[in-house]
């Protein structure tokens, strides 16, 4: 059995691409790392900081174990340039540690996509500040970024 597409389809315009980081914000936003697998190939290649990951599996058990350490997770993507079947994004995310340390995560991700749209290669680097509870800026329930909330350039992030 053959994955089902996952439009917006390759070759991506900047609309399309830009409808394709927002479905990966939300899919990232809901938490869920057997559902947000699917938006992968089967064989995917991550590089998540020093980490490499391969395929649905290896993504599984490394959102399950990003999720447990990572409480109160909230994403913002943006795109920063498309061509062809690849993204270039930015994002920020804003998490919470067992000690009660906020974070505000912000990094570069850059994706590589198959004819059915679904992602084969992403490599990110991401860099962690610590932030006091004050200066969180991501403060919807958890879930889906609500529309009209602000995204990374409005912040001025």
């Amino acid at each position: 059995m053959t994955d089902a597409p996952r439009p917006p389809l390759p070759p991506f315009t900047a609309d399309t691409a830009a409808q394709k980081v927002r479905a990966a914000e939300d899919g990232w936003n809901n938490r869920d790392p057997h559902k947000v697998s699917l938006a992968y190939t089967p064989d995917s290649r991550w590089r998540n900081r020093s980490e490499f990951i391969n395929g649905r599996a290896g993504i599984v058990d490394f959102l399950t174990r990003k999720w447990a350490k990572e409480h109160e997770y909230r994403l913002i993507k943006e795109l920063w340039c498309t061509g062809g079947n690849r993204i270039a994004v930015r994002f920020a995310y804003e998490w919470l540690d067992a000690d009660g340390q906020w974070f505000r995560s912000y990094g570069n991700e850059n994706w590589e996509f198959d004819e059915r749209g679904l992602m084969a290669r992403r490599h990110a680097s991401i860099n962690d500040l610590p932030i006091s509870e004050s200066d969180r800026l991501f403060r919807w329930p958890q879930g889906r970024r609500p529309d009209d909330h602000p995204g990374l350039s409005e912040l001025g992030l």
